[in-house]
This record gives C-alpha cells, sequence and structure tokens, in this order.
C-alpha cells in the first residue's frame, strides 16, 4: 500500500474529491481527512489519532529493539554459572521483549505527532484541507491522475512508500 497526500482548498472541494474516490472504489476506512481544528467535516471520514501520531513506526520500532534485547538478556543469562537456557527460553525471552517493545513503543509513539503529517501544519492551519489515501501501489499513479483530472486545484504532496498492513 502506498498513501498520497493532497492538499485541497476548502471543503466543497474536498467533498467532491471523496465522493470521486469512493467511486473508484477506494474504501472509505483509506480515506483520511484533516482539516483545521473546529473545521464541521460533516460525513468526511476524519484521520484517527492512529494516523495523525507516530503511533506504527514507533510499535516497529519497540518489536525490533525489544525483541532484540529479549534476545540478548537471554544470552547473557547463559554466561552465569549454574544457568541452562534451551533454545525454547530465548525465543521466548525474544518473543516476550518484543511485545513488551511494541506495548511500550506504541505508547510512547500515541504522543508523538506524524513525522509525515508535521510538513503540512501550516497548510491546514491555514484552512486547506489535507487529504491522506492509501492505494494499492499499482493504482497510486491512476488515482492520482484522477484527482488531478477533475480537481486541477489539488495539490499533490507526494506519496509515504510503505503502509503497514495494520492498523
Amino acid at each position: 500500500m502506498r498513501r498520497l497526500y493532497f492538499l485541497l482548498p476548502d471543503l466543497d472541494v474536498t467533498h467532491t474529491v471523496v465522493d470521486e474516490l469512493l467511486l473508484a472504489r477506494v474504501d472509505e476506512r483509506h480515506i483520511h481527512i484533516i482539516a483545521k481544528e473546529g473545521t464541521p467535516l460533516g460525513d468526511l471520514p476524519e484521520a484517527t489519532l492512529v494516523q495523525k501520531s507516530d503511533f506504527v513506526p514507533a510499535m516497529e520500532r519497540g518489536i525490533a529493539m525489544g525483541g532484540a534485547t529479549g534476545v540478548v538478556a537471554g544470552l547473557a543469562a547463559l554466561a552465569f554459572p549454574g544457568v541452562v537456557i534451551g533454545g525454547g527460553a530465548l525465543l521466548a525471552m525474544g518473543l516476550a521483549g518484543a511485545g513488551m517493545g511494541a506495548w511500550l513503543g506504541g505508547m510512547i509513539g500515541m504522543d508523538v505527532e506524524n513525522t509525515h503529517i508535521r510538513q503540512f501544519e501550516n497548510a491546514v492551519k491555514s484552512g486547506e484541507i489535507l487529504v491522506l489515501v492509501d492505494v494499492p501501489k499499482d493504482r497510486a499513479k491512476s488515482i492520482q491522475e484522477l484527482i488531478k483530472k477533475h480537481h486541477p486545484d489539488a495539490e499533490f504532496e507526494g506519496t509515504e512508500p510503505t503502509i503497514p498492513a495494520f492498523p
């Protein structure tokens, strides 16, 4: 999946773009709208805390670091005399570390603003509307062309290379 970023000038254009995306068979759960605080979005799909925060990248880093820490702790336990740890216990320590890292990383990431969205902060504060659309890699170009064809005033702001399969 790729995440496309579009800046739109107002709510009327945003409604039209969202309708066109839905007609192009983009699920509503893959469309996320970010507007200035207090903007009445109505039936537009507002971005959730997961899209607005650094939750997923922080959780991914937590899994990697926690898993590595768990394995290193298991290997360090082997250095103590009288401690016998089998492969299963070492694996369990790695998995426990990964789980703990995911949990802690996710909690920390919820309090950190999404680094990709930060660059649009001034435009959103000035009244523009940011639309995030998650599409399969092979449809990214066609969706971008669809938006530009019908709305030349829409500013395409690039893509995010990969979107995790969760959440």
